[in-house]
């Protein structure tokens, strides 16, 4: 019997030690010899009426048969046998059939059981299946779920299997075919037959089957007349029309050859024709249409894949009848296609891109041809269009999917342009100028595809560069009339977002357009920092026209020296830090201001005007910057109590930071910091902002922005930064947690690289303090679960041994050697601790790379060389190298693990080069034998080492190390 009050547990509802108790009676019945036999016991009688308990038997059994099949007796299997078909039975007389749930899992365990025996033990499975059920609805049901069970068990492509699965599968399908499937096939028509008219969840299911099937099985048992006939006649019900389109997209999707697929899909097209369901004006249903559109598709791309198919081998007759059939279901195709459904018209998109694709390759298009590529270009044209429903303030889902129907849209836009560039042209030409003269008077969804389908228009033709206005003249002077037409016609005026933003978008799209003709640059520039713009009514719009109007910028700013600071004063009031009171309304968000902070940067730095004018316009900048992050800041230290006024006021703080880390971005090589006479204006920047670091609260939120200000700094103002990195570094030394430190690591490389030998004196000074605060936020302990600490101590694992190899790769030796040689030491171990112990390839290179490169500074002893070192070497540096491949977890198939090899064999090779003949001698005479490696090895690997090719050393290692682990 089964132990009733573990079961309780099984329901969702029941407390937790109930659940524990379900649980762990569940992993008992599974492990057990031959306790899982009660579950058997209770299917076959019908012993529970609890669904959640026969749920349980049925995942018991499934256990069973998928893990200790082998392991069960023969009497066993044959036990499992009966179970099920006695549950089988039962469920043809039960009062009430099974919830859904308990048919799925039922059919997936006897589709277990068919896959297991059906080749050995049980090859009458379907006659034994079939004789229980006979036609009995319930049964049927049932016999139906299994066939699709065995489906994903056996020929599911989307379901990986091993080799072993496959070839089984391979075997399993063969003998189907041999044996069973006629018989099967029979069963469906039966089925279908009997059902049609009176079960239409059946005569689907049955549908659904079929579809199924007939990928793998002889195509002439469904492509006949009687099954086709019948299909035929489920295409006009309605509970099954949808159902029977599937089947039939699946017997024309079926692999064959070409010119009996052409056979197939023309007869298939014949019947449907005269039955009438070309005539797709007078259907109303669209979700059958949307499956009738996927139909068409599916036999348009198979007369097409037939038509690739026979180019190739040269059969031109069977090839060209194939293309007049393709081309003989365009008429349909532009109907789904232009259908006002967009389910509808996207279901046909495959078709007509590769119906296009084939244009393309054809030498001469004929006049009905090209008529085709027009009348697909008008459909896309007008497809693009927004429809009235579209919210434009609240996109949801629809919206989402109308804008990836666009995506599908413009496909076939840039495909129409390979296939005839100059139509496409001329058609968008008629469109957008017939639009633009009466734009006033024209519903906003035509406006803007009529801008949107000029901006298509520059990515479907293909220009280097974007250089749209030079080399072909024609096309040049079509867009340079468009674009002419776009900036003079008050389109911008125009009173929906839609219109708007494609304004906006296409103006900087063809940016190139303003070097040939810059008179309209003062027009664009005011649009965009008017109501049109930047103060249009919609936040929307004025967040994409930031980032816009700094790509405007950006790229034309050599044109708009006249009106530098025109522009400068009529973005004033969009320049300001907006203070964090409660119910002030900016304009712009910090995030789009960050854009407007970098366009004013570019403008000042770019321009013509002297060095002193550039310093007065970039103090004008940042000064009030500056002035606002002083008050803040002493709110700040002075708001105890309020947590959240503390956040608002940081995140001010920040964005002011941010604002002018921005500005500094518009700095080149051509016009650095220093030519324009802003240095004294960063340099009281940093005075302003470094300070925030020793701020008691929102420490995180601050420091990071202080940091990538430093981080730009150091690229801008070069040396002159230095005076603040001291200060800046004690600050942010300061009870720091793992990420605090791992971000301010990458600062004090970037120093050491740029400034090597003037940053020493302060490297010295600050190595141990850094050093001690790493190993003191590593040495913390932490949950033992706790991921993400896991994961923090890991990467900053990896920024202090990336920190370490900056200095050693900088050649800055006298950094650590001025450590003190019990710092040192300390230092040298945890690198051979990270080469060797941290299951961590990433980490366990850069070790090596340091290893190799203190060999390389310090290994010669004299002057330069650190005293003890050679000892070192040849106690630590040289077990590691062996020990670290010799781990478990060092795992040589993984590549980053074989970078780290790499670098370890490098640091052996360097050993070699810097201590020659000595440490051979070691290696042969005492390090190796002590390892138990064979004389003949040491020998091979000693000779290898001393070869001058690095990569044959390489290569050995590996070999070596896969040898040694077996």
């Amino acid at each position: 019997i089964m132990d009733e009050q573990a079961l309780l547990g099984l329901n969702a509802n029941a407390d937790a030690s109930y659940r524990q108790r379900a649980s762990a009676y569940f992993e008992q019945l599974k492990q057990s010899q031959d306790a899982w036999q009660v579950c058997a016991e209770a299917l076959a009688k019908g012993i529970y009426s609890d669904d959640h308990v026969k749920f349980f038997c049925f995942q018991v059994l499934e256990h069973q048969i998928k893990f200790r099949y082998a392991v069960l007796s023969a009497a066993q299997h044959q036990l499992i046998r009966e179970t099920l078909v006695k549950w089988l039975q039962s469920q043809l007389i039960n009062a009430q059939p099974e919830k859904v749930f308990i048919r799925n899992k039922a059919a997936q365990v006897f589709a277990l059981m068919f896959v297991t025996e059906y080749l050995t033990k049980w090859p009458k499975f379907f006659f034994d299946i079939l004789t229980v059920v006979g036609l009995n609805p319930r049964g049927l049901d049932l016999y139906l779920r299994m066939l699709m069970a065995i489906d994903e068990e056996v020929v599911d492509r989307d379901i990986a299997h091993t080799p072993e699965e496959t070839r089984r599968n391979t075997l399993i399908k063969d003998t189907m075919r041999e044996q069973c499937i006629p018989n099967l096939v029979e069963s469906w028509f039966q089925i279908l037959q009997t059902y049609q008219h009176t079960n239409s969840e059946l005569t689907c299911q049955c549908l659904e089957v079929v579809g199924a099937y007939v990928s793998w099985i002889d195509l002439s048992l469904i492509a006949n007349d009687r099954f086709v006939n019948m299909l035929l006649g489920h295409m006009s019900v309605e509970v099954l029309r949808e159902e029977a389109c599937d089947c039939l997209f699946e017997i024309v999707n079926k692999g064959m050859d070409p010119v009996d697929k052409t056979k197939l899909v023309e007869s298939l097209c014949q019947v449907l024709q005269s039955a009438g369901f070309f005539n797709i004006e007078q259907e109303e249903d669209v979700d059958f249409l949307a499956k009738f559109s996927k139909l068409v598709n599916g036999m348009g791309q198979s007369l097409i894949v037939s038509w690739t198919k026979l180019v190739k081998t040269g059969d031109i007759k069977n090839a060209q009848d194939t293309l007049q059939a393709l081309e003989a279901k365009f008429p349909l195709m532009l109907q789904l296609l232009i259908h006002e459904d967009d389910d509808i018209s996207s279901n046909i998109v495959g078709f007509c891109y590769d119906y296009l694709h084939i244009l393309k390759q054809l030498p001469l298009l004929t006049d009905q041809q090209k008529a085709s590529v027009e009348a697909i270009m008008l459909a896309v044209m007008k497809k693009l269009t927004y429809d009235d429903e579209y919210n434009f303030e609240n996109e949801g889902e629809d919206e989402a999917m109308f804008v990836e129907y666009r995506k599908q849209l413009k496909l076939l836009l840039d495909r129409l342009a390979q296939v005839s560039p100059e139509l496409l042209l001329e058609a968008v030409r008629r469109v957008f100028n017939t639009t633009m003269q009466s734009w006033q008077g024209t519903p906003f969804m035509e406006v803007e595809v009529a801008i949107r389908l000029l901006y298509m228009l520059g990515e479907a033709l293909p220009a280097s560069h974007g250089a749209h206005f030079s080399g072909d003249v024609a096309k040049a002077s079509a867009l340079q009339d468009m674009m002419r037409t776009l900036v003079t016609c008050g389109v911008s005026e125009y009173q929906h977002t839609s219109v708007t933003l494609e304004f906006f978008e296409t103006v900087v799209r063809y940016d190139k357009f303003f070097t040939v003709e810059p008179q309209h640059i003062p027009n664009v520039l005011m649009a965009f920092l008017d109501h049109r713009g930047l103060r249009h009514s919609s936040p929307k719009v004025r967040s994409r026209v930031s980032y816009l109007f700094s790509r405007y910028v950006k790229s034309l700013n050599k044109h708009m020296n006249a009106f530098i600071e025109d522009i400068l004063n009529r973005m004033q009031d969009l320049l300001e830090l907006s203070p964090p009171e409660n119910g002030f309304q900016a304009l712009l968000t910090s995030d789009d201001q960050l854009f407007i902070f970098e366009a004013a940067g570019v403008l000042i730095v770019n321009s013509e005007y002297p060095a002193e004018r550039k310093q007065v316009l970039m103090k004008n900048l940042l000064t009030p910057l500056m002035e606002k992050f002083k008050i803040l800041l002493e709110k700040l230290l002075m708001e105890q109590e309020n947590e959240e006024r503390q956040a608002a006021l940081a995140d001010c703080l920040n964005h002011a930071v941010g604002f002018a880390s921005r500005t500094s971005k518009a700095f080149s090589n051509k016009q650095t910091v220093k030519q324009c006479g802003c240095s004294e204006v960063y340099r009281e920047c940093l005075q302003t902002f470094v300070p925030v670091l020793s701020c008691p609260v929102q420490k995180e939120v601050l420091r990071g922005g202080v940091r990538t200000f430093l981080h730009r700094m150091i690229i801008c103002l070069e040396e002159e930064v230095l005076p603040f990195i001291p200060t800046a570094s004690e600050h942010m030394l300061k009870d720091c947690e793992a990420k605090d430190l791992q971000e301010f690591i990458p600062l004090i490389n970037q120093i050491t690289a740029k400034f090597k030998a003037q940053v020493s004196p302060f490297l010295q000074q600050v190595f141990m303090p850094l050093v001690q605060a790493i190993f003191e936020v590593l040495a913390r302990p932490a949950e033992e679960n706790d991921q993400t600490a896991a994961m923090e101590k890991q990467m900053l694992r990896r920024s202090y041994f990336a920190f370490i190899q900056t200095i050693a790769s900088c050649g800055m030796n006298e950094v650590m050697g001025n450590q003190g040689a019990e710092n040192i030491e300390r230092v040298l171990f945890t690198i051979i601790q990270g080469a060797v112990d941290f299951p961590d390839p990433v980490a366990q290179k850069t070790c090596f790379v340091i290893l190799s490169k203190l060999v390389e500074l310090w290994a010669t002893g004299g002057k330069d060389g650190l005293v003890g070192f050679v000892d070192f070497i040849y106690k630590h540096i040289v077990p590691a190298c062996f020990l670290a491949p010799m781990k478990p977890t060092f795992d040589l198939s993984d590549a980053q693990t074989v970078l780290a090899l790499s670098e370890c064999a490098l640091t052996l090779k360097m050993i070699h080069l810097k201590r020659g003949p000595e440490f051979i001698q070691y290696l042969q005479q005492e390090y190796l034998p002590s390892l138990q490696v064979a004389p003949e090895i040491i020998q091979e690997f000693c000779q290898v080492l001393q070869q001058t090719d690095s990569k044959v050393f390489k290569n050995y290692v590996k070999v070596f190390f896969q040898r040694a682990r077996l």
